[in-house]
């Protein structure tokens, strides 16, 4: 009897059989072409480096989730990748060491502790853009273009996206004067929106009315563009800052808002990746999935601890986890079959129909099975001493 345990995979590890891999395939080549097109240059950082420079500047909120082993060979510390954009940012920093903008794009496996969800993988396929060097919203505007082409790219027909900006609750917080654990406390209660554990907190704070009025305010101020323009009015008096996060935020949602795919929603109470971004923040959605698809913003000063506190912007997706809700419309497997011949004449027809990017499958001596067994749709014909393709 067979032990098919052996066979078993590790919960939340998964392996891709045809024709899922080669249609994950074709559309990693895909994006890679499209992200040239954009001037953006593909690097490929290691699968696993030593831990302190894994978990350097952002990385630090990725302890949890690395696989952690020792170096037998110098006995220090590693750990495979669970995020690729820390290691991106080192290279940036330490290796290209450029002043003018660089834009660096990469696709590749990440292995992570636990899942994002339950039932979901360990493994994600994880893509993503980054751009270093300049701090306006227009680098914000180019990534967040070039993520929802990176989904329309992949399959998907229709995006959903939540836009914020972390730097209106930062502004808010200081004009306030708000103290570090309070700080904390309000960012966990208006991300869940619990309006009476706000309420006490903001009463408990003492702040002026004003202050308060404008930090309450937050929790409903989620909608479509027009909740901009209400921003401006009710958190009038919140100072200098918390005006330019506004005007940033509305620069880079015009290059998306006009678009009949696209569907685009504000939350100024959406803080998400609050320690780690410091600008627009943003995340695409699909109707029926809870989770963001992908993901970015700003998160400038990420490759401080290596020397160089660039500005950054980018996104970041699990490709796996696009195309599986995305429309698949790679149709059905085509291919010719060949037959099993000593014929130079056919050796010849058979390497010139893979010159032109045909499929073709010859025959193996003895072997089982005819050409729609071998997924083909034509075969290889002998007629008047030539060799002809023709339909099954």
């Amino acid at each position: 009897m067979v032990d098919t345990d052996r066979w078993l995979l590790p919960e939340g590890i998964e392996e891709l059989l045809p024709p899922e891999a080669e249609r994950l395939e074709r559309v990693r080549r895909g994006l890679l072409e499209l992200f040239h097109t954009w001037g953006y240059r593909q690097v490929i950082p290691p699968f696993i480096e030593y831990l302190d420079s894994l978990l350097t500047g952002a990385g630090n909120d990725l302890d949890l989730e690395t696989f952690k082993l020792t170096d037998q060979l110098s006995g220090r510390l590693m750990g495979v990748r669970a995020d690729m954009t820390p290691q991106v940012a080192r290279i940036d920093a330490s290796q290209l060491q450029r002043e003018e903008p660089t834009r660096l794009c990469y696709l590749g496996t990440v292995l992570r502790t636990r899942p994002a969800s339950h039932g979901g993988t360990r493994s994600p396929m994880q893509v993503g853009v980054e751009l270093y060097g300049h701090a306006g919203p227009e680098s914000d505007r180019e990534v967040l273009t070039l993520m929802v082409e990176t989904l329309f790219k992949a399959g998907l027909e229709h995006v959903y996206l939540d836009l914020g900006h972390v730097g209106i609750f930062r502004g808010l917080a200081r004009h306030a004067g708000l103290d570090a654990d309070t700080e904390n406390r309000l960012f966990d209660a208006l991300q869940r929106k619990a309006k009476p554990e706000i309420a006490e907190i903001l009463a408990a704070a003492d702040l002026g009315k004003t202050a308060a009025d404008a930090l309450a305010a937050l929790a409903d101020l989620n909608g479509g563009p027009q909740i901009l323009e209400e921003a401006r009015e009710v958190l009038s008096g919140a100072g200098e800052e918390v005006k330019v996060a506004l005007d940033n935020l509305r620069r880079v949602a015009v290059a998306v808002e006009q678009r009949p795919d696209v569907s685009v929603h504000f939350d100024l109470a959406e803080l998400r990746g609050y320690h780690y971004h410091t600008g627009v923040v943003f995340a695409a959605f699909v109707p029926g999935r809870g989770q963001a698809i992908a993901q970015g913003g700003r998160y400038d000063g990420i490759a401080r601890v290596f020397g160089r506190a660039r500005p950054a912007t980018g996104f970041s997706a699990d490709l796996r986890e696009v195309l599986s809700l995305a429309t698949d419309d790679t149709g059905p497997i085509r291919g010719i079959f060949a037959p099993c011949a000593d014929d130079a004449v056919l050796d010849a027809a058979i390497a010139k129909l893979r010159e032109n990017g045909e499929r073709v499958v010859q025959a193996l001596p003895g072997q089982q099975g005819a050409a729609a067994d071998m997924d083909c749709d034509r075969q290889l014909v002998e007629k008047d001493g030539s060799w002809k393709v023709e339909g099954l």
